[in-house]
């Protein structure tokens, strides 16, 4: 079929197409599809810019993006620099992308790196979990409350979605505690609210708030042995609302919490689960093996990674937020059982999900490895003898911790498309303008040369066009247009903003005047309407 582009959308074929005066692109025989969309990574913010502090060494690793007339230069590594960061995601036909945990205190930085980030369509998840203002309205059940908080919070930071990560743990651990595992009806010291009150609370706000992503969870105990029980009863926990699970590979392990040799897969423990309830969704965290970095709002996470691997490691507080972990990870799952059941896990909730409309291909990057890797996850999916040339690496006790022997699915072309294009852009809502090529879509468009080694076919497209202008010609980054940043703007009740006023002005150290950004600030900014709930 023909595709006709005009304004940066996909229009539908004029009456007289003998009158067309554009370019015309011959794409017979290619793969043509929408431009992809990484609906988790980790792009923008402080505490990427301290993973590009603590690894300076690793811009040496990886080749330099080279400055033209056209385009600017950029350094890759293990964290790469925002020119980089759209060079690499368009160079492999990516046109959206959006991170995954930005505290609104630190949206205005945010905002000016993602702005600094050419070609890409962005946004961010404002990190609300573990904001004091959220833990008091949950302990006193007060749900009106909490949906103004979010509400004036998303919009007074241009935030996209509602984020929660280690939800109440990570301010219990600031506190007090430095225990193993958090239980789900465990209170927070000092607040009385627990992580299941914060996370039905955030998933009725969304719901109630009509935001067009539902609430984006980052489940308790990440990658503790066993952790698959406290997934499981994040997801009973929202009762029916809307929810999104993200890097769910971190959260999908079996075994005993006191015995790490434990270790294994607990997929289909939480498949069935997902299977019947419609209302849920999941992005993947896929590892990849090779270098990464921790870049995570879950200190425990990295306090606890840095006392078993030691090596660099920095935690930051997020006043009245929240709190970050960066520490620099290699994954070796030839040499070490733990990381090869982690890769396993990765591919069983690819391959044994049944419903591709409800995954979205992730890396979390980079806590998984770096998303310019993803074609290599691609192929894995889709070539079966590829898949079993990297498991015969593996070590061989991993048969006893996981399925992934036993399945022989191949992903098609199309299944390729929904993972990683059209299953994402419904996800957060977009789906009126990403994710396909009919008419009214962005004209954000990936045009793949064929070839067996699907790695190298999703590695270097041959086209890419971004709103109808090219960007990539045959893999090279020939253009660096301006992205949109999605934003929501929910209503709430003005009435609730005065005790919002008088909270702030007592807690923070910031002027309440000073704290939200206005919105001629963001001259990309596009509202998101609402997606339902």
């Amino acid at each position: 079929m023909d595709l006709w582009v005009a304004d940066g959308r996909i229009v539908p074929p004029p009456d007289d197409p003998g009158a067309y005066s554009g370019r015309t692109v011959d794409a017979s025989g290619f793969a043509v599809m929408p431009g992809g969309i990484d609906m988790h990574c980790h792009v923008a913010g402080p505490k990427v810019n301290a993973g590009r502090l603590m690894s300076p060494a690793a811009f040496r690793e990886g080749p330099a993006i080279r400055r033209t007339p056209s385009t600017r230069s950029g350094l890759v590594g293990r964290v790469p620099t925002t020119g980089a960061t759209g060079h690499l995601f368009a160079g492999i036909g990516y046109t959206t992308a959006m991170d995954a945990a930005i505290p609104p205190l630190h949206a205005r930085a945010a905002h000016d790196e993602l702005l600094a980030t050419p070609i890409l369509d962005n946004g961010f998840y404002a990190l609300l979990g573990n904001a004091h203002r959220v833990l008091d309205c949950a302990a006193r059940d007060d749900q009106e409350a909490l949906d103004a908080y979010c509400a004036w919070a998303l919009d007074a930071a241009k935030g996209f979605a509602i984020k929660v990560v280690n939800p109440g743990d990570v301010e219990d651990y600031k506190q007090v505690s430095r225990k193993a595992v958090r239980e789900l009806d465990e209170d927070v010291v000092g607040f009385g609210a627990s992580p299941r009150q914060v996370v039905r609370g955030l998933a009725a706000s969304a719901d109630r708030l009509d935001l067009p992503h539902p609430v984006h969870i980052h489940c308790n105990n990440l990658g503790i042995p066993g952790n698959w029980r406290t997934t499981l009863a994040t997801m009973e926990a929202l009762e029916g609302h809307r929810g999104h699970f993200a890097h769910i590979q971190f959260h999908s392990y079996g075994g005993d919490p006191s015995d790490p040799r434990s270790f294994r897969s607990a997929v289909p423990k939480l498949l069935d689960h997902v299977r019947r309830h419609k209302e849920l969704t999941v992005d993947v965290g896929h590892v990849s093996p090779g270098p990464a970095m921790i870049l995570t709002g879950d200190p425990r996470a990295g306090d606890r990674l840095h006392r078993q691997l030691g090596g660099p490691w920095y935690n930051a507080d997020v006043e009245q937020e929240g709190s970050c972990g960066v520490i620099p990870i290699e994954y070796l799952p030839e040499k070490n059982l733990i990381a090869a059941v982690q890769w396993a896990i990765a591919l069983e909730w690819y391959l044994l999900m049944d419903d591709p409309w409800r995954v979205a291909l992730t890396s979390d990057h980079p806590n998984g490895g770096a998303f310019y890797r993803y074609p290599e996850m691609i192929y894995l999916l889709m070539d079966r003898a590829f898949r079993a040339e990297a498991l015969a690496t593996m070590p061989g006790a991993l048969r006893d911790r996981s399925v992934i022997h036993e399945l022989d699915r191949e992903y098609s072309l199309s299944e390729v498309a929904i993972l990683t294009r059209a299953a994402p852009a419904r996800m957060l809502g977009l789906d009126a303008r990403k994710g396909h090529l009919g008419p009214g879509a962005d004209a954000d468009i990936a045009i793949y040369s064929p070839d067996r080694d699907r790695r190298a076919m999703f590695g270097r497209p041959r086209w890419v066009f971004k709103s109808g202008a090219m960007v990539v010609e045959d893999g090279i980054v020939v253009a660096e247009p301006v992205g949109r940043t999605f934003v929501t703007a929910p209503g709430y009740d003005p009435g609730r903003l005065p005790a919002i006023r008088e909270w702030f002005e007592r807690d923070y150290s910031v002027r309440f005047a000073n704290y939200a950004i206005p919105g001629d600030a963001l001259p990309t900014a596009e509202v998101v309407p609402g997606g339902g709930g």
